[in-house]
């Protein structure tokens, strides 16, 4: 029985599949099996899995003609059999100590139920700042409360670099294919089930930027879709059975949080800005206010203000008038 399920969907990856392979090969914990779903390669994939299944047991494929990837997903955990499942791409490289520093975590830690560690980009040439600006805040959330408070903020997992057990993905029945990220699913569901995260400051690995990456690619992952996830999981718990709210923002982002919103017939109560240009301003039926005229009195309040560093001034702002994180306010970019 392999202590470790290494859950890899591919499709047509034989451009980067053999380094991502090497990398399992030169694990320091070796009792593991790898689990490859091939969701109807046509190019070299098919052939360069087969002979990777012949020279080594531990791996096996998965074959299938399509499907997505959530369907490859669900196929293949129904085919792991270890307690821990971590999860790889076929484009990405893992450090040598990565699989032996996560079960070693998660076996001296019942208490936690997945542990992500660092990452880094690859190449960085090209690589935007905005992609940079991801990486650093992802690798800052250090513990599970840093990543609790930052949750609804973005995806605080790169998915190939988690490593969780095989008993919650069974309970909270595996991946959901709903039109936005299956990943940030699972994590907004684990955080509901009351799962605790973890974090090793280790940088294990090093996650491949190309034009063909799904994130890139696929529209489950656009800024629209990430948007529905988050405001679908907060509806279920953080605005819950309410019919008006703040938004805190009166930019692009917090405009595009106002039509959702409305959408399911939820109203914006008011506006906060420090813009003096927008303060006093009417944004479809609610005034725009400076904090310190604001009075919650009750209400719940999102922070969608894009602009950059501008999420922990606000949290200055909100700490200085009593308002507290995960209570009054979450913040959502």
């Amino acid at each position: 029985m392999p202590h470790i399920s290494i859950l890899m969907p591919v499709r047509n990856e034989e451009q980067y599949l053999q380094a991502a392979l090497d990398s399992l090969y030169r694990q320091t914990l070796t009792t593991w099996e790898l689990i490859v779903v091939d969701d109807g390669s046509d190019d070299g994939t098919p052939a360069l899995l087969a002979e990777a299944a012949r020279q080594d047991k531990r791996v096996q494929v998965v074959r299938r003609e399509g499907g997505g990837l959530v369907a490859a997903l669900n196929a293949g955990l129904e085919c792991c059999q270890a307690p821990l499942v971590a999860r790889l791409d076929g484009d990405d490289i893992c450090h040598p100590q990565r699989l032996e520093l996560q079960t070693a975590l998660l076996n001296s830690h019942p208490e936690y139920g997945l542990v992500a560690c660092n990452f880094r980009h690859f190449p960085r040439n090209g690589l935007k700042q905005g992609m940079r600006d991801y990486e650093l805040w992802q690798n800052g959330l250090s513990d599970h409360t840093l990543i609790m408070r930052d949750l609804f903020v973005e995806s605080p997992f790169v998915h190939p670099g988690i490593m969780t057990r095989c008993t919650i993905l069974e309970e909270l029945g595996g991946y959901r294919d709903c039109g936005w990220p299956e990943d940030y699913d699972l994590w907004l569901r684990m955080a509901a089930a009351g799962v605790q995260f973890a974090r090793l400051a280790q940088l294990l690995l090093f996650w491949r930027d190309h034009p063909e990456r799904a994130t890139r690619t696929m529209d489950e992952y656009a800024n629209s879709a990430f948007r529905a996830c988050k405001y679908h999981h907060l509806r279920l718990g953080f605005l819950s059975d309410i019919s008006e709210l703040v938004i805190a923002g009166a930019g692009l982002e917090a405009r595009a949080w106002q039509r959702l919103l409305a959408d399911d017939g939820l109203q914006v109560s008011n506006w906060l800005d420090i813009d003096p240009r927008k303060i006093g301003r009417m944004l479809h039926g609610a005034q725009v206010l400076h904090p310190d005229e604001l009075q919650l009195s009750g209400r719940k309040m999102i922070v969608a203000i894009g602009v950059r560093g501008a999420r922990e001034e606000f949290r200055f702002v909100a700490q200085r008038l009593g308002w507290q994180e995960g209570i009054d306010f979450v913040c959502v970019a």
